[in-house]
């Protein structure tokens, strides 16, 4: 699902409202690039991921967990993608970001389900 820049700006602070519960979701917010684009295309044919296209930036959002896998982005892109070069186009994310290996970065909205890649 694509979004627009406007869809969700301009709301008034009487509109806002807060809750005190887990929503699991995560995303990135990526700089408008060659790179950028040939993810959010792969990304946006994936179910529960939404694209949101802005100025300067597209965002990444999805619930539970989202995989970027870099093959399917290399095959976009017509280029490599490493994991390293996926790093670098994202300017900032939400959820716990895990690289899986080589061709697999992971962003989990459930920090439970994180933990079985994370050393103490």
């Amino acid at each position: 699902m694509v979004q627009l820049h406007t869809d969700n700006i301009f709301k008034s602070m009487k509109d806002m409202k807060f809750e005190e519960t887990i929503s699991h979701e995560c995303g990135v917010t990526m700089n408008d690039s060659v790179e950028s684009r040939a993810i959010a295309e792969v990304m946006a044919e994936k179910p529960g991921i939404r694209v949101t296209y802005l100025p300067a930036m597209i965002r990444i959002d999805g619930e539970g967990k989202i995989e970027f896998k870099m093959p399917e982005i290399s095959e976009a892109l017509g280029r490599e993608m490493t994991p390293y070069l996926f790093e670098i186009c994202t300017s900032t994310h939400y959820g716990r970001m895990v690289m899986v290996d080589d061709e697999t970065v992971v962003l989990f909205g459930d920090m439970t389900e994180a933990l079985q890649y994370i050393e103490y």
